[in-house]
């Protein structure tokens, strides 16, 4: 997949295209079920057709009302891979800035669609909007697009099995924050999971057996409401360079919150305990940790015995889960 960070770096004659727009937070059931649909068109009108995703490089409401930004599903660097993944062409990855929020629907239809990506057909979802103040939808954009030469899909609210709402970042945040994960995961297609580098912790976890990797606080990715966890560590080796076969995945217990036990801990931690593999020497590697079922809420302990006794049972009970 090639990224594009402005428009002026897409080269003179790139394209024709399909081009698909949004925020893409969490690149989800509805988002991948947005890009197949482009990718089928694409395929459809002949060989030489690109398929593009629009996107901008954080969610627009940080810039114009940062209380009401919700917090991000996934990171920029996580969503460059999750779309690379889908087999689409390219990304442009807008900056949203002041000039950005305020260049007219028009303006963006001509520089970005027409004149930089040679847009065929756009895609888009129901609720889109562009523009200064959200003043472009669904309906201008067809208008514009009679008028420039493409044509405008609206994808309809994609929903799971059996759901009465709509798959939606919204629906994902409220499954992580409830500790919800396989919820989560159902929506996204996809465990969700938390993206960083092994950084050195209190070592609390090895001095009573049960070693942990602790990722960095600046990890990528919405971390699910406190407690321990079923999942998965995935290990791309230092600096994140292990090839496609030397990535290795491993069965983990996680534990989410400030350990409430002990009163040193003053932020929220991810840290994973590797079921069977205590020797690991992960420092400095960049690892994913993917949440696959809540085990149990997060309980402070009097005293270093019973929690033992309970870090114990959660190992025991993360391996039935992922066995």
């Amino acid at each position: 997949m090639i990224v594009f960070s402005t428009p002026d770096e897409v080269p003179a004659g790139f394209g024709p295209s399909v081009v698909v727009i949004g925020k893409f937070d969490g690149v989800h059931t509805g988002h991948r079920a947005l890009i197949e649909q482009a990718q089928r068109d694409a395929a459809a009108l002949g060989p030489g057709i690109r398929t593009v995703v629009v996107t901008f490089d954080r969610h627009p409401l940080s810039l114009l009302a940062p209380a009401k930004c919700p917090a991000a599903v996934v990171g920029p660097r996580q969503k460059l891979r999750l779309l690379a993944d889908t087999g689409v062409d390219a990304a442009l990855v807008l900056r949203f800035d002041e000039e950005r929020a305020a260049q007219p629907a028009r303006e963006f239809v001509e520089e970005v669609l027409v004149r930089r990506l040679r847009a065929s057909t756009v895609m888009v979802g129901g609720d889109f909007r562009f523009g200064r103040g959200g003043a472009g939808d669904v309906a201008l954009l067809r208008e514009l697009g009679a008028e420039y030469g493409f044509r405008v899909d609206e994808l309809r609210d994609v929903r799971t099995p059996g759901a009465e709402r709509r798959v939606s970042s919204t629906w994902v945040r409220e499954a992580m924050e409830a500790g919800d994960v396989a919820t989560a995961a159902t929506l996204l297609g996809r465990e969700p999971a938390v993206r960083g580098e092994v950084v050195h912790g209190l070592k609390r976890g090895r001095e009573m057996g049960f070693p942990t990797a602790n990722l960095s606080p600046d990890a990528e990715g919405l971390i699910p409401a406190d407690g321990v966890y079923a999942g998965w560590l995935v290990d791309f080796g230092a600096d994140g360079a292990a090839t496609a076969e030397q990535i290795r995945r491993y069965p983990a217990a996680i534990s989410v919150g400030d350990n409430p036990t002990f009163f040193d801990v003053p932020v929220r931690q991810v840290e994973a305990h590797v079921i069977g593999a205590e020797q690991l020497d992960l420092y400095g590697h960049t690892v994913e940790v993917r949440f696959v079922s809540r085990i149990r809420g997060m309980v402070a302990y009097a005293g270093i015995e019973p929690l033992i006794a309970q870090m114990h049972d959660d190992v025991a009970r993360a391996e039935a889960v992922l066995s």
